[in-house]
């Protein structure tokens, strides 16, 4: 039976409620949280963005659950301050604290007023930035100089055990570039022939035996129409390829980008039913693909309900599905 998480998604919902929220996951039977960390919505109905770190101590110092969170450092993280702020949440929270590395998005890192990078670039400065980040964690003074610059950075508040450093990735390139240096795989959903080549990409050159997640999308509700109405409104921003998805540098840029996009694309990258049994069974092929842990992400901003039917209905008979 994989380990079945729920997604805290900071761009669509306020962190007051995001934090009963997660509460809320950890008592319907959620065994993990992943949290997105942005700088700015992708589209206005969304309509937030709060601070992933910041929240992240008080949701983790009020649940008893593992938490993982994106970062991308390298613009809008320094590389020295990304490794302070995990180090003090893995102090406070030992062993249930993970981060995973990505090379970002022009939406959240235009704000510096940096130029924004190719992706050969944004990899390069991201492996720079990882190999910064652990050294930090494992203790060491670091002076660097290359696409990132650290002058004789130490950390004076460490965990006892440094937490795991894993790689996002879309991409079997991306994926299997990854595992010469991360110590685990977050993915998203994507058709399971792609994802089946992402997990071999990764654990042929390097990842076998490493954690492997995915995040997938969903929207559920009792009449699959609604469930539509609320995946069209809330992630039509959200269909676009790489690398339109990470080039575009504002809401309003994704907002006109989504201008024609019809109820039913949204179905490209969204499970939208009404049917439980169905959701059910897609976790169990998940996890047929070898992914140990996965992070469901209700692409609505009421997040109750959905809490509850998965609560009841799904958590409970996993382990049936798969027998």
């Amino acid at each position: 039976m994989p380990v079945v998480g729920w997604h805290a998604s900071h761009e669509q919902i306020p962190p007051s409620r995001l934090l009963a929220d997660v509460r809320h996951a950890e008592q319907a039977g959620f065994q993990a949280v992943w949290s997105s960390d942005h700088f700015a919505p992708w589209g206005r109905r969304q309509g937030e963005s709060g601070f992933s770190f910041a929240w992240l101590g008080a949701a983790m110092a009020t649940t008893t659950l593992p938490f993982g969170v994106v970062c991308a450092p390298g613009q809008r993280y320094h590389p020295a301050v990304a490794a302070q702020a995990i180090a003090t949440l893995a102090e406070m929270f030992p062993g249930r604290f993970a981060v995973a590395l990505g090379s970002g998005e022009n939406l959240n890192e235009h704000v510096t007023g940096d130029p924004w990078p190719d992706k050969n670039t944004r990899n390069a400065r991201l492996r720079e930035c990882a190999d910064v980040i652990r050294a930090l964690l494992d203790g060491d003074e670091v002076t660097h100089r290359g696409l990132v610059t650290v002058d004789r950075a130490r950390l004076w508040t460490l965990p006892e055990t440094p937490p795991p450093l894993y790689a996002t990735a879309v991409t079997p390139r991306t994926a299997g570039w990854a595992a010469e240096w991360a110590d685990g795989l977050v993915t998203v959903g994507q058709p399971a022939a792609t994802l089946r080549d992402v997990v071999d990409a990764f654990t042929g050159n390097g990842g076998a035996g490493k954690p492997l997640a995915v995040q997938i999308h969903v929207s559920w509700a009792p009449d699959e129409d609604e469930a539509l109405r609320i995946a069209h409104e809330q992630w039509g921003t959200n269909l676009f390829s790489p690398p339109l998805c990470w080039d575009l540098a504002t809401t309003e840029e994704f907002d006109e980008a989504s201008k024609h996009v019809r109820p039913d694309d949204v179905r490209q990258s969204v499970l939208v039913t009404a049917d439980l049994g169905r959701l059910a069974a897609h976790l169990n092929d998940l996890a047929d693909l070898g992914f140990g842990t996965i992070y469901v992400h209700h692409v609505g901003q009421e997040q109750t309900r959905f809490i509850d039917a998965l609560g009841e209905h799904v958590l409970p008979a996993l382990t049936a599905v798969r027998a």
